[in-house]
């Protein structure tokens, strides 16, 4: 519980804090603006994936939408279910949080290694609602970095390759594993004139903080004004 304190304490201690929070603030839209600013990659390969109406491509994925934002969700295809931390996010990415992204012409998808018949059986136990594919046997996992094995692509996690990772003294159990490891990241992509492009990736922590419609909009080029944007050129 927190200390007790005079009104006069609790006004001082509480001004002190909400200089904080103002900076805090300031440097927040800062670094949201800066991720408006990132510059984007055009995506040059063709990826199939399966989803409970059938083989989609990539831009299917936006259904109609300007910007599309995919959640790499952990599930191995050895495993029985998904990653317990990727579902309790799942579990929060209920009808009014997908509507809001949908309102601001966002779209939402999940995208997992595991064969479909897996993620049907998850889903239905789960009862979630967003689309959900499987990246099954297609090298999207690995182009990523949200499948990390080295027997199939070079490891890199958090935008640094295993040499750099290991050269810096980090714990190595995620890229020198003898086994393949999953990721848990976001992805957000954003399609104009017919093709798409990659914009950004978040990587583990903080994804099971992104809650709610504008922390998940704040990740996108666009933000919430995708459908009043220009298209680029």
């Amino acid at each position: 519980m927190p200390q007790v304190v005079s009104r006069e304490q609790w006004l001082t201690a509480r001004r002190e804090l909400l200089a904080k929070e103002e900076r805090f603030s300031k440097e927040r839209a800062e670094l949201v603006a800066s991720r408006h600013r990132l510059p984007m990659v055009r995506m040059e390969k063709d990826y199939i994936f399966e989803g409970v109406h059938g083989r989609a491509g990539l831009p299917e994925l936006f259904g109609g939408c300007r910007q599309l934002i995919v959640f790499h969700l952990m599930f191995d295809p050895a495993w029985d279910d998904a990653c317990p931390s990727c579902s309790a996010f799942s579990d929060e990415l209920g009808p009014g949080l997908l509507g809001s992204l949908r309102a601001r012409d966002t779209a939402f998808a999940a995208v997992s290694r595991a064969p479909l018949a897996k993620l049907k059986a998850s889903r239905e136990w789960s009862r979630w609602d967003f689309p959900w594919y499987s990246s099954y046997g297609s090298d999207f996992n690995y182009d990523f970095h949200v499948t990390l094995d080295e027997r199939v692509a070079p490891v890199a996690y958090n935008f640094a390759s295993k040499e750099e990772i290991l050269a810096a003294g980090a714990p190595n159990d995620l890229v020198d594993s003898e086994i393949p490891v999953e990721v848990a990241a976001l992805s957000c992509f954003v399609q104009d004139g017919g093709s798409v492009f990659h914009t950004y990736s978040a990587y583990d922590r903080g994804v099971e903080e992104l809650g709610h419609a504008r922390s998940l909009l704040e990740l996108t080029a666009l933000g919430g004004h995708a459908s009043r944007t220009r298209p680029v050129r």
